[in-house]
């Protein structure tokens, strides 16, 4: 073989030629003394054609022997097919077998989920799982993208912490030599702090939650992007908030459109999605809920029933602002109109994915934040750096987090977010 190498997705600068590609059988069907083989390389899936006269009995017997996801290289002249997924088929010319695969399990047929969750690194060589994980990478890229280009500087905040961030969620425990840590929950404070060096900042990176909750929304391990700036305030923040969303959803349409053909994912929601989008208090979300028979009262917060209810009312994520002070972290500004409220923000996905987005404007005043861990109970010894940043030149500041594998459930129109990160870590599942 000495045709030129490509890959599936450039085939089309081939076409009447002869080329290499390397890769793994994904399916194959015979017609007589034709066979038809589906091969897949990471980039694309393209059907490749093998003749019997054509290319004799030798290299006709050897596809014939292949088994799904054998590794391997076909040559073969590339034409245009508009029938096929690609647009493009291959004519075989020679057909190497490279590594073989026995009794492979995940077979061209339905399968239980936790099946697939136990071979979790083989369902992840599926066109559908393929397309998500392209989504994913598209998203970060987006996310990195906005950010880089409108003065943001990323850094990177410890895996390991002494304490909680917002001392509400189990922490998962370790013993770090003669002391415990933790394993992050956010990197918002020390976000906070880099931005008081940096004005924009953004950390980008795994946190975990150890809840034990087993709905579609929830991991164990996800990644979040957190943004922190200082002098913003609460409505520089949500403005923030809507640009990074909408630059997210219209990059992967620009960049997804095959993947997101091959999910079945209706684009044309996705196209509404551009800022501003539609702002409503957390007030005047509890009244619309118990005027449409939710029994909900000031004070409480919002369960996904209720979230997928006032989401739904809107073709774009909603923004649900200024929340009573008893359901949100102790660092969050309080209204200076309305302390019984604080300077917030939930952003929720339209059809049904909940809240992808949570942010506010941090408290600035040392007083103000001293008492809250005071009111909060919090050790003041682990988080004396903390309040460090209130004595220090403190300035007003507001940030945000962005959950990506709800962010990418929703574009990519997932049932749950376990298919939205490579390997998910759930509450009774650590395998693979």
């Amino acid at each position: 073989m000495a045709s030129p190498v490509t890959t599936i997705q450039n085939v089309g600068a081939y076409v009447g030629q002869t080329v290499q590609i390397h890769g793994w059988l994904y399916n194959k069907r015979s017609s007589g003394k034709i066979q038809f083989l589906q091969v897949r390389d990471g980039t694309g899936l393209i059907q490749c054609v093998a003749v019997k006269s054509e290319v004799g009995e030798e290299i006709f017997e050897r596809c014939n022997s292949l088994t799904q996801e054998s590794s391997l290289t076909v040559e073969g002249v590339v034409r245009e097919d508009a029938r096929a997924q690609s647009g493009y088929e291959i004519t075989l010319v020679a057909v190497e077998a490279l590594g073989t695969s026995q009794d492979y399990p995940i077979t061209l047929k339905e399968h239980g989920v936790d099946f697939l969750l136990d071979h979790r690194h083989l369902w992840i060589r599926t066109p559908r799982q393929r397309a998500i994980l392209k989504v994913r990478a598209e998203v970060m890229r987006a996310v990195s993208d906005y950010l880089d280009s409108h003065d943001f500087t990323r850094v990177d905040p410890p895996v390991l912490t002494p304490s909680s961030c917002e001392g509400t969620t189990e922490l998962f425990e370790t013993q770090y030599f003669d002391e415990s840590a933790y394993l992050t929950q956010s990197g918002q404070m020390y976000a906070e702090a880099a931005a008081m060096a940096l004005g924009r900042v953004y950390s980008f990176g795994p946190v975990f939650r150890a809840e034990k909750s087993k709905t579609r929304r929830h991991l164990i391990e996800f990644w979040m992007v957190e943004p922190e700036m200082a002098f913003a305030e609460h409505e520089d923040n949500m403005q923030v908030q809507e640009a990074l969303v909408t630059h997210i959803v219209q990059h992967v349409l620009t960049h997804c459109e095959d993947e997101l053909k091959a999910l079945d994912r209706d684009v044309a929601k996705l196209a509404n999605v551009k800022a501003p989008f539609p702002r409503i208090t957390y007030d005047a979300a509890i009244e619309w809920l118990k005027s449409h028979g939710h029994e909900i009262e000031w004070g409480e917060d919002f369960g996904a029933p209720h979230e997928s209810a006032l989401a739904e009312e809107y073709d774009r994520p909603l923004i649900i602002e200024r929340y009573p002070t008893s359901v949100k972290a102790f660092y969050m500004q309080p209204d200076p109109n309305r302390p019984e409220v604080v300077l917030c923000d939930d952003m929720i996905a339209p059809e049904g994915y909940g809240e992808i987005i949570g942010g506010s404007e941090r408290i600035h005043d040392y007083e103000l934040l001293a008492e809250r861990f005071e009111t909060h109970n919090l050790p003041t010894d682990t988080y004396a750096w903390y309040l460090d940043l209130r004595k220090y030149g403190s300035v007003p500041h507001a940030g945000f987090g962005l959950g990506l594998e709800r962010t990418i459930a929703w574009i990519c129109g997932l049932e749950h977010v376990r298919e939205a990160i490579p390997f998910p870590r759930l509450l009774y599942r650590l395998y693979p």
